[in-house]
């Protein structure tokens, strides 16, 4: 079992050989590189400092920038918590609120703010502001159909945004969730991040359905060859009725680790990075929600353990990160996720604990 600092030095490493993949064919890819090294060890001296204070920073935060989106995916868990429509962006924090959470962030040593949505590509301005804080890395969780021109050129001058492309595992399997003609632009976009040398990676929703498939050695070499260097598998936790049949049960995730931990040591794989969420927490010694290694701010400004746990007290349009990390909700939900430890058999933690969490928020 690993904590949280050995996971940050074994992560660093592994993003340096990745990023190796794509920078040191040319001066400003490795001094980017070099600079990029040396944010992250930084950063982990930094919260090291924090937490001989008594104060635990997250190395991660998610931020889901945008509450509407271009498409309707099935089982969209954004949608089904509220998080998510076609349109209403009412309450959605600005480029004031989100550079405040930005700028705290880059000062306490947060090194990565992962943006979601709703469709993060939709705010535009955020992407744009996000590139300016070259000390934080920015994984970009995006359906893939709003990369155009300017953003490709805003990726290739600002290596520190990594796009993340969702994919359902084969055409068929992305279009059936996605919508028809979605695969074809995504490897459209794939094929112009590749050719412009640009880091990026792809989300991969795994069910019951599809685990199989996204955790074949061919599939994951075939993902490799299109240039991606970096790949997210999330476990599916049910949004809408009827969609039971698509979680993965015991056995089912003991085998996709074991399969995930294969690919990783695959020396036709060497170079990229595989995370699956929540997944590594088993090794991580439990849930990482509410502060221990992340927690999610969503579009509102409402700070919440986890996109799949969509409760807060919090908000970042009036309190700061360290106020929030502090709070007493978080840290309830902290002793509500340590407290399942040994009895947890997989899958999202504090999901399963959804009405422990709500006594929490009173």
């Amino acid at each position: 079992m690993l904590n949280l600092n050995d996971f940050m030095n074994t992560g660093i490493k592994n993003i340096i050989n990745t990023a190796g993949r794509f920078y040191t064919d040319s001066r400003r890819g490795r001094s980017f590189m070099i600079r990029m090294a040396s944010t992250l060890r930084s950063e982990a001296k930094m919260r090291e400092q924090y937490e001989q204070q008594g104060i635990h920073i997250p190395p991660f935060l998610i931020a889901s920038i945008a509450s509407s989106c271009n498409l309707h995916c099935a089982g969209c868990y954004a949608r089904a918590n509220g998080g998510c429509s076609s349109g209403d962006v009412q309450g959605e924090m600005v480029v004031d609120d989100w550079q405040r959470v930005f700028t705290e962030a880059s000062e306490i040593g947060v090194s990565f703010i992962l943006l979601a949505g709703g469709e993060p590509l939709l705010r535009r301005d955020i992407i744009k502001l996000a590139a300016k804080y070259d000390n934080l890395f920015f994984p970009i969780f995006t359906n893939g159909t709003m990369i155009d021109d300017e953003y490709l050129k805003l990726f290739d001058e600002h290596r520190n945004l990594i796009p993340v492309l969702s994919i359902e595992g084969n055409e068929k399997e992305t279009d059936k969730r996605r919508g028809s003609g979605v695969s074809k632009r995504i490897k459209m976009v794939a094929e112009e991040l590749k050719g412009r040398g640009i880091l990026y990676g792809t989300s991969i929703t795994v069910t019951s359905v599809n685990k199989d498939k996204v955790a074949d050695s061919r599939f994951v070499h075939n993902l490799k060859e299109q240039g991606c260097g970096l790949i997210f598998y999330v476990e599916y936790v049910p949004a809408e009725k009827g969609t039971e049949y698509l979680i993965l049960n015991s056995q089912e995730l003991k085998e996709l680790q074991e399969r995930i931990s294969m690919l990783r040591v695959d020396k036709k794989n060497k170079g990229m990075i595989m995370l699956s969420f929540p997944g590594d927490e088993e090794a991580m010694g439990g849930c990482l929600a509410a502060g221990r290694g992340f927690f999610h701010i969503n579009a509102g400004g409402g700070a919440e353990p986890c996109p799949f746990s969509p409760y807060s007290v919090m908000n970042l349009k009036k309190e700061t990160i360290l106020e929030t990390l502090q709070s007493s909700f978080f840290k309830n939900v902290r002793e509500i996720s340590a407290a399942e430890v040994l009895n947890h058999k997989g899958g999202c933690t504090l999901f399963q604990c959804e009405d422990e969490v709500k006594q929490a928020v009173i």
